[in-house]
């Protein structure tokens, strides 16, 4: 390989440094020089992640490959990547499965005999992740010259230096890890990452990252299943108190008379059965962060002690009259309408100004477009892990389905979904098979029987209850959201995939939201 070829696919990535350019279009430039360096069916860049590859950009991979995340002890081509400092070549004819199994694009079949190679990334001098290449002939890169790849690799390193830098909010990495373990240790939860790429949840985590960093109570808001306490675990992640507890308490799974008990605490003899001091979830949380999930449940007579302890600081246990001071951060969250709740008498007026000083709203999932791809991506990573599978993958009809479906239930409800399809789908083949593919049958995703049409059977495809002008729009919302996703944010090349000027597509996303 001349250096001709190897300079042209450099001078771009070594100008994109210098520009302010989204992370997501920042690492689909470096595949696109990537692939146009060395031409292969499948390329991806992946970040190591405590013991997990996180896909940040694919090129010829299924979309909800995006969502995956990689255990490295179940893979052994990533572990033989991470494992050696220069580029690894594979075998065509390695007996090691492939991660991608299933995965590529266009091809529904085992990748069978194919080449692949790829490289592991260093930022300062520690492995930060792996760039992969795939081709399904097995002998595409038989004339390549590994230094190539080795030489982009280095520039792809300085490459997502460059967008960490920007992202990371002053943190470096040791920090951050740091402040994981410490959040992991003091909740006794392994923090969730928030998955997708749409608009709304954009949105909603540059409101995570404004509102964590002061000391504001939030009053999160949305419908059952939406991810609530994801988001309070977000919240003071961001925070300061991030090293400090999360206590959480669930204000609807506890009868009234145990909610005082619960939030600040009492002392021996204070009611029949309390045959000792205990400390509430007030004191546990002094220093961190307090999370009352379904607030609405609250009584008044506990909405009126909790007032006091958010203006003052100050509690006292049952049965005792000495006074605590404490230093805490409320998060509360609801799936009610709390201001109909104080119109209706219901819940405290002063209390709810007091919980609501940021309010925000969880977006419901039907709302996200093609995170559900992402996100069942997610969930079908964990799902063939415990199942041992080899791949397990969706069908197109199945992604269709995914993507009409309204989701009144929302993430919960996909994950339960997913991991049900998942078991049935198994449960039809008598031995195990390598790759397991669910299809629409698969999801049983069945419309209500009051949308059935009288002349046949229900739509194997559900219809939201909007009007007709909703339902148009949130059709092409869907539409533009898969295919920008696939395209990498590339408007150009979704704009041709539609069949639509680049102008019109920019206006349609515009009047959409998408823009």
């Amino acid at each position: 390989m001349t250096t001709t070829p190897l300079l042209k696919a450099l001078l771009p990535l070594v100008s994109d440094l210098s520009r302010d350019l989204p992370e997501a279009e920042r690492y689909r430039r470096l595949l696109e020089a990537l692939r146009a360096l060395l031409p292969c069916d499948a390329a991806a860049l992946l970040r190591l992640d405590d013991q997990c590859l996180v896909p940040l950009a694919v090129d010829g991979l299924s979309v909800d490959t995006l969502g995956r995340r990689f255990k490295v002890s179940e893979h052994p081509r990533f572990a033989i990547l991470l494992a050696n400092p220069g580029p690894t070549r594979f075998d065509s004819d390695s007996p090691l499965p492939d991660p991608y199994d299933g995965l590529v694009e266009g091809l529904h079949e085992h990748l069978q005999v194919h080449d692949c190679l790829g490289c592991p990334l260093f930022v300062d001098e520690q492995p930060w992740g792996l760039l992969t290449l795939d081709a399904l002939d097995p002998e595409r890169f038989d004339r390549i010259e590994l230094d190539a790849l080795q030489a982009f690799a280095s520039l792809a390193a300085a490459t997502v230096t460059v967008a960490e830098r920007i992202d990371r909010l002053a943190r470096d990495a040791q920090d951050e890890r740091a402040r994981a373990e410490a959040y992991r240790l003091a909740s006794g939860q392994q923090p969730k990452e928030m998955i997708g790429q749409s608009a709304p949840l954009r949105h909603l985590l540059d409101e995570i990252r404004l509102v964590g960093s002061s000391d504001l109570t939030v009053l999160i808001t949305g419908e059952t299943g939406v991810g609530k306490e994801l988001v309070a675990q977000a919240i003071h992640q961001a925070s300061a108190r991030a090293h400090k507890p999360l206590v959480s308490l669930n204000c609807a799974a506890l009868p009234e008379t145990l909610v005082e008990s619960e939030l600040f605490g009492h002392v021996k003899g204070a009611f029949t059965g309390a045959t000792g001091e205990r400390r509430g979830k007030f004191e546990m949380a002094n220093g961190g962060t307090l999370f009352l999930d379904e607030v609405g449940e609250l009584s008044l007579t506990v909405q009126a002690k909790l007032l006091r302890v958010l203006q003052s600081g100050h509690l006292q246990r049952l049965g005792s009259d000495r006074e605590h001071q404490v230093d805490v951060r409320v998060i509360a969250a609801s799936n009610r309408d709390l201001a109909d709740e104080v119109q209706a008498g219901r819940y405290r007026a002063d209390f709810y100004h007091r919980l609501s000083v940021y309010p925000l709203r969880v977006p419901a999932l039907r709302e996200r477009g093609a995170d559900v791809l992402l996100l069942s991506g997610y969930f079908l990573e964990q799902n063939r892990s415990r199942m041992g599978l080899d791949s397990l993958r969706l069908s197109p009809d199945a992604q269709a389905a995914l993507l009409a479906y309204p989701w009144p239930g929302n993430v919960r409800e996909l994950e339960h979904l997913i991991g049900r399809s998942a078991l049935r789908a198994l449960g039809q083949h008598r031995h195990k098979p390598r790759i397991l593919t669910l299809d629409a049958r698969d999801l049983d995703l069945i419309a209500p029987a009051d949308l059935a049409d009288d002349q046949g059977p229900a739509t194997t495809l559900p219809v939201a209850r909007l009007d007709m002008r909703q339902a148009m729009d949130a059709h092409q919302r869907q539409l533009i959201e898969a295919c920008l996703l696939r395209h990498r944010h590339n408007w150009a090349s979704a704009a041709r995939e539609l069949g639509l000027d680049r102008a019109n597509l920019g206006r349609l996303a515009k009047r959409l939201g998408l823009k």
